[in-house]
This record gives structure tokens, C-alpha cells and sequence, in this order.
């Protein structure tokens, strides 16, 4: 199955840079590119693309609108949506991830980590590499980041362990070898935890333990 992504960034160039990287992979095809926010979400929910890059900054329509339009709590059907940033302290990254963003990538990451993110987040296990989150999550809740609600049911002490290792950037098998449990059930628990907290992808679950001070912030 070919991973079908839109591209968008107000830059031309950073478009087809993204887009030269993306289609060297065998497995990837960009079905479109928008050149500012309020395009790429009439051409994201008019073709429904597998994954949509999108520029933290962009005309009309800015990261954080784009994310809520495409992937945000009333989308009855969200999109995958990473956003792309300059900087990995970007104080919108943090909203985008609340609005509904899988993850987030610098532009500077490199082609490698490029392909990894899509393919990532086409297999619904997309948030960002394990520094990059901790160094970003940190930062918010050290600047006093609003407590968010609690779960609608306790979580069970692996649930709790569960959410610690998807906030550190873990992906299902890494979270299933360091707790020594099968595949599967590492996927039961990401899906009962989204239920009890009330939330849709990784990257939300993280943001809500950050928020909830579950994380060692040394």
C-alpha cells in the first residue's frame, strides 16, 4: 500500500525538497502540495491523503488552524496531520498536539527521520523523536501549562506505565519490550487509556501526561 501525503509550507522550495525526499521512498507518493493553510485543508478533505505535513506558519490559515480543522476534537473522521517546525521549542507545537497533531518533525531533522514520521504516523504511531518531545513537553510544563481534567476511569498501574513510555516517544514494540508484554496487548492498553482520558491519538496522551505531571521533568 503507497503511503499517500499533501505537503504544505507557504515555501516552494521547502515543498519540493519535501517532496523529492518522500518520492526517492517506494512506499510514499504526494498527492498534493498547498502553498497556504486554507488550501491544504480543502485539498486534505477533498482527497483524503493517508498523512498531511503541515507548516507550523503559513498564510490565511496558520499549523494550529489547519491541525483543528483537519484532526481537532469535533472532526467526526480525522486526518493524520504532522506538523512541521523550525525550531523544537515552538510554542505552537504544543497547541497543535492538543489540537489533534500525531507529531511533530523539525525541518532540519534530515530525510531519514522525514520517511520515518510518515510512515509512523500512517501506522497510527506517530509523535516525535524521544529528546525532541521531552525537551518541548518540559518547557510547557515548566511554564505552567494548565492542569488537564482527569481520566474518566482510574488508570490501572501499567496504563499509567503505558502512558509514561508513549510520552517519552516510545513506539508500540519498544513500549512492548521494555515492559515484557506482547504487541497486542500494548495496543489494547494505548486504546483503553485514549478512552479513559478522552482523547484520539499518542500525541494527545502524551501531552495529557506532561499536563498531569506524570513525567520526570530532571
Amino acid at each position: 500500500m503507497t503511503i499517500r501525503v499533501l505537503l504544505a509550507d507557504d515555501q516552494a522550495m521547502v515543498r519540493g525538497s519535501l517532496r523529492i525526499i518522500l518520492e526517492d521512498q517506494p512506499d510514499i507518493s504526494v498527492v498534493a502540495e498547498a502553498a497556504d493553510g486554507a488550501e491544504a485543508v480543502e485539498l486534505a478533505r477533498r482527497l483524503r491523503p493517508d498523512v498531511c505535513l503541515v507548516d507550523i506558519q503559513m498564510p490565511r490559515l496558520g499549523g494550529l488552524e489547519v491541525t483543528r480543522a483537519l484532526a481537532g476534537p469535533d472532526v467526526a473522521d480525522p486526518l493524520r496531520v504532522i506538523v512541521v517546525t523550525t525550531f523544537d521549542l515552538d510554542e505552537y507545537v504544543y497547541g497543535a498536539l492538543r489540537g489533534g497533531a500525531v507529531g511533530f518533525i523539525l525541518k532540519d531533522a534530515g530525510p531519514a527521520l522525514l520517511v520515518e514520521a510518515v510512515r509512523a504516523a500512517d501506522a497510527g504511531e506517530a509523535l516525535v523523536s524521544p529528546s525532541v518531545t521531552v525537551r518541548l513537553l518540559r518547557h510547557f510544563t515548566a511554564a505552567g501549562a494548565p492542569a488537564a481534567r482527569g481520566p474518566a476511569q482510574p488508570l490501572s498501574g501499567r496504563e499509567t506505565e503505558v502512558v509514561r513510555a508513549v510520552a517519552r516517544g516510545r513506539t508500540n514494540q519498544e513500549i512492548a519490550t521494555e515492559l515484557f508484554i506482547s504487541l497486542s496487548t500494548v495496543k489494547g492498553h494505548v486504546s483503553g487509556i485514549q478512552a479513559k482520558l478522552g482523547v484520539r491519538n499518542r500525541g494527545e496522551i502524551a501531552a495529557w501526561a506532561w499536563e498531569n505531571r506524570l513525567m520526570d521533568t530532571r
